[in-house]
């Protein structure tokens, strides 16, 4: 069977604090996109492992990745004695704070689910995908949402209106678990998550300007200095809604004027840059 898996945007992130159990508790408002990877997975009954290939030239070993920690932690639950071969024919950029990885494990047990007929409830599957990966439970929900704790606290909300999203991510990418150690190490700043869930509630975009906010995007920048350079960029051609998403390194811009962002795209996408052009769900 095929299954999408979304891609999402954080347009806020506050790291709260760290954990003993080496999780963070965080607050964050987040949105699915339409740019998503496409899984494909058939069931392997007569083979002794399970196969994920990728046609992305960076992903090609993927034996210990999210989708294979997936299966064998929902083979072990459920008793699911086949294995599998799976193909992921990857859009979402790897290493950008997009969520490509945890999106690959929610569709997943989304697909398994579907093809065992478990009849999981959406409880049930957030209550594996949080022991696999923070950002897996709400790739389940795939909704606008304000998410706490390590990812497992999740509250929907609703945008007055839709986005045209502009990304644009620097060649090279971050580490999710370097940039979290670095948090740690360095220290973070704190916002306020109600004033942006506010306005993306009441369709106040010139307030959503000013109180976007992302806690690691300070320590991305230190460490790729063009997360800066790109976000300049775009402010200078006229968006006013940007930010890191993640833990980085892709940046975006959130727009509702089509003809605009798409002659951006075209813009950057001529200059040589990683851009993508999409939506929010």
């Amino acid at each position: 069977m095929f299954i999408k898996a979304n891609a999402k945007i954080n347009v806020f992130l506050d790291v709260v604090s760290n954990r003993e159990d080496q999780y963070h508790n965080l607050d964050m408002v987040m949105l699915p996109i339409e740019l998503h990877d496409m899984i494909e997975i058939e069931k392997l009954p007569s083979t002794r492992d399970t196969y994920v290939v990728c046609d992305h030239v960076e992903l090609k070993e993927t034996k210990y990745n999210l989708i294979m920690t997936t299966i064998n932690v929902m083979k072990e639950k459920y008793g699911i004695k086949d294995n599998f071969d799976v193909k992921v024919h990857k859009e979402i950029p790897i290493c950008a704070g997009l969520g490509g990885g945890s999106s690959n494990a929610a569709a997943t047990i989304k697909a398994l689910n579907t093809m065992y007929k478990l009849n999981m409830s959406l409880d049930e599957m957030i209550n594996i995908g949080k022991t696999i990966g923070a950002d897996i439970p709400f790739c389940l929900t795939n909704s606008p949402a304000r998410v706490t704790g390590i990812g497992e606290n999740i509250r929907r909300i609703k945008l007055h209106h839709g986005y045209d999203v502009l990304i644009v991510k620097p060649d090279e990418g971050l580490s999710t678990k370097k940039m979290f150690a670095l948090a740690d190490e360095q220290g973070v700043e704190h916002s306020n998550g109600d004033e942006v869930e506010n306005a993306l509630v009441f369709g106040n975009d010139t307030k959503l300007s000013e109180c976007v906010f992302n806690s690691l995007e300070k320590i991305a920048i230190s460490q790729i200095p063009e997360i800066e350079k790109i976000k300049q960029m775009l402010k200078n051609d006229g968006f006013n809604i940007v930010l890191m998403s993640g833990s980085g390194s892709a940046v975006f811009a959130l727009t509702t004027d089509h003809k605009k962002a798409r002659t951006m795209f075209k813009k950057y996408d001529k200059q040589g840059f990683n851009t993508y052009l999409t939506r929010t769900l």
